[in-house]
């Protein structure tokens, strides 16, 4: 656009917003959420160009709609949301967010970069171009994660410089890597002095003290891995903007909401990080996070200003996250505050969702979608086995609603000398398959949490390599859904008895579907009732299941290098 131009759609912006002439659209008399003042005011919101031009009283539009009795809130924005968690490609994955009110996500792609490098970031800023919604990516810090695990990639400082002058590329995604972080290692600082004009967000599950100060001293300004108070007041201290998650397996909103006050809110956001397609589908996004918030305390106009203004202004998205002149109009028309039902979603001024339905949202092809096949070698049900070397061995406890396990040391069962799963206390086998290179690699292990009787379940999605993994009781069964994963390109699986009971194809990159969220939360509910009927007592197993092997969060962690110990970032031995 010329710069004449530029100038004639300002001076009608003006005329607008003065009221000399009428506005595209104004919502009458609403009740509009003001997350500056901290105020609920009866105005009239007027938009022109897809802009918000005025909020007062008496504006006339050339259409209008009657929002009196409505509360009017900015659209919701998540400052920290994984795409591929959901499994739906990101053009999917907007039209569902539109509906519950959310305009705009700030996603991390290190799930697909760790498959695919560059050619998986790209594909994600290509699919979600063009759409009624702001899909934001940061650039992936660790990919590889860590060196005790192999990745179907590698991104250096030159493959980030590559991306940091990408319009939606907003800065450096979480630094998992705080060991390297601390221990200077110039691969990790040449990464940050590459983004330390942007945005650094961090990943820092209980780091304090001295510590924590070295880590903020580079410029890492957010963390999302906070569990308990005391960490947070620390991480607060230090000039963290806090974000509390409410995902599906990890939890943290009921233990960090007592902290939130009016002196120190403006340093806090929600942020949901993993989601599963059926809690989307179910429960909702922010909505629900919202709904529970204002259910434990927290202010309802607080609570919307940590999904609005307070990533807005953190993420340096200084024309969004507020209804107020010059902003974008991104705007949720809801009944009341305490449920966040939203009623009428606008995006740009546009009315892209009413009564929880999109309007006209645009179909994106499905040609040409990248996949990556998975390279395991020929395996057998020998293949699962574990040589007894001892009779104690480490086993990784799960914690119900928590991303972090727990290391306990149990007397282990056996056969002619080979391991094997203990159903009366619950110690099962666990496997990690290196799927990227085929070299054969497999990590063995054992997990305790899951209460299979019978079967097992198998996955592609395994944090943050991607690498295939399975939980079972049996070898056969293991060896029958690790097989079905791979003929399918990717996936979930729970097979039992040697056949297979339910399935999800994963065909891009093994981490996302082409289905539309209602047919691929059917699937995901199949797959829950089969491993409820095989004994599991786990309500998300293959949520759980995908962060056995996260080798950056504590305590105990397989990989395909086998076991590590998160707290001394090493690989250590099954047995003691």
């Amino acid at each position: 656009m010329s710069e004449n131009a530029s100038i004639e759609l300002l001076q009608q912006r003006i005329r607008a917003a003065r009221g000399q002439t009428p506005a595209d659209l104004v919502l009458k008399r609403g009740r509009v959420v003001n997350v500056f003042s901290g105020e609920i005011l009866e105005r009239d919101v007027a938009i022109h160009q897809g802009m918000i031009v005025g909020v007062g009283e008496g504006y006339a539009g050339r259409q209008e709609v009657d929002a009196q009795g409505r509360f009017i809130a900015p659209g919701l924005i998540d400052g920290h949301m994984h795409v591929e968690s959901t499994m739906l490609l990101p053009s999917k994955l907007a039209a569902s967010l539109l509906v519950h009110g959310t305009t705009a996500i700030v996603s991390d792609p290190h799930e697909i970069a760790n498959v695919m490098g560059l050619e998986g970031i790209r594909f994600m800023l290509k699919e979600s171009e063009g759409l009624p919604f702001d899909l934001f990516f940061m650039a992936p810090s660790c990919v590889p994660a860590t060196p005790l695990e192999t990745s179907g990639a590698s991104l250096e400082q030159e493959d980030l410089l590559s991306l940091r002058e990408e319009p939606r590329i907003l800065g450096l995604a979480e630094m998992m890597n705080y060991p390297g972080v601390l221990g200077g290692d110039e691969k990790v600082l040449a990464k940050l002095q590459l983004f330390r004009a942007r945005v650094i967000d961090g990943h820092a599950p209980s780091l304090a003290g001295h510590d924590l100060q070295a880590y903020c001293s580079v410029g890492i300004r957010s963390d999302h891995e906070t569990g308990g108070v005391k960490e947070a007041e620390e991480k607060l201290r230090a000039g963290m903007m806090i974000m509390i998650r409410e995902g599906t397996s990890a939890k943290n909103l009921e233990a960090l909401i007592p902290l939130v006050n009016q002196k120190n809110s403006r340093r806090f956001c929600l942020v949901t990080d993993d989601l599963h397609p059926g809690d989307l589908l179910e429960k909702g996004h922010l909505d629900h996070v919202l709904r529970k918030a204002v259910r434990l305390g927290l202010d309802p106009l607080t609570a919307i200003q940590m999904v609005t203004v307070h990533p807005a202004e953190f993420f340096r998205l200084r024309d969004r996250g507020a209804i107020t002149p010059g902003y974008r109009a991104d705007l949720v028309v809801l009944e009341d505050l305490e449920s966040f039902l939203p009623e009428k979603v606008y995006k740009d001024g546009r009315l892209v969702a009413l009564h929880g339905k999109t309007l006209g949202f645009p179909q994106k092809e499905e040609k040409n979608l990248p996949a990556r096949p998975i390279m395991i070698p020929s395996l057998c049900a020998e293949s699962f086995r574990i040589r007894k070397e001892g009779s104690r061995a480490r086993v990784i406890e799960v914690i119900p609603g928590q991303i972090l396990t727990w290391e306990r040391i149990v007397e282990v069962p056996s056969v002619n000398g080979w391991v094997s799963s203990d159903i009366h206390k619950d110690i099962l086998k666990l496997v990690v398959l290196e799927r990227h290179k085929g070299t054969g690699r497999i990590g063995r292990g054992l997990v305790r949490g899951f209460g299979l009787q019978r079967g097992a379940l198998a996955s592609s999605v395994a944090h943050d390599s991607h690498n295939v993994i399975a939980v079972g009781v049996e070898d056969l069964d293991l060896l029958t859904a690790v097989e079905e994963v791979r003929r399918m390109g990717g996936g979930l699986v729970a097979a039992e008895g040697g056949r297979i009971l339910a399935k999800a194809a994963l065909g891009i990159g093994g981490l996302m579907s082409k289905e539309p969220l209602e047919s691929l939360s059917a699937q995901i509910k199949a797959l829950s009732l089969a491993a409820k009927s095989m004994g599991c007592t786990l309500s998300e197993p293959f949520m759980a299941l995908s962060f056995l092997s996260l080798a950056v969060i504590p305590e105990l962690k397989l990989t395909d290098r086998g076991l590590v110990d998160v707290r001394l970032f090493a690989e250590v031995p099954l047995f003691v």
